[in-house]
């Protein structure tokens, strides 16, 4: 099975064609092609590996949504100063479906 390592937002994702990955925010809206060019492995049968980054490799995909991730507490809390403070946090995703791999 075919697969690749892709780089988006600072963060490394391991995509397989058909997959839908949730990475950081992407422009566009639901239905745009978006490309990944940096692909730092292809796997499968004759695996290549970049240094960083395989050359010539592109991951194609198509955008599903944009949502918000999980909501995250983030609670401080000073012992004896009478402080405390209590946020949320929902981190914006990109819905994407892997649609093809070349390289």
């Amino acid at each position: 099975m075919a697969y690749a390592v892709i780089r988006s937002g600072g963060k490394q994702f391991r995509v397989a064609e058909g997959d839908v990955v949730q990475v950081p925010s992407l422009a566009g809206a639901a239905g745009d092609k978006v490309s990944f060019g940096e692909v730092l492995c292809l796997g499968g049968d004759s695996p290549k590996f970049g240094a960083p980054l395989v050359k010539g490799a592109a991951v194609d995909g198509e955008i599903v949504e944009h949502g918000l991730g999980e909501k995250l507490v983030v609670f401080k809390f000073r012992k004896r100063k009478r402080s405390r403070r209590k946020a949320g946090h929902r981190q914006a995703f990109t819905a994407v479906k892997i649609t093809g791999m070349k390289g």
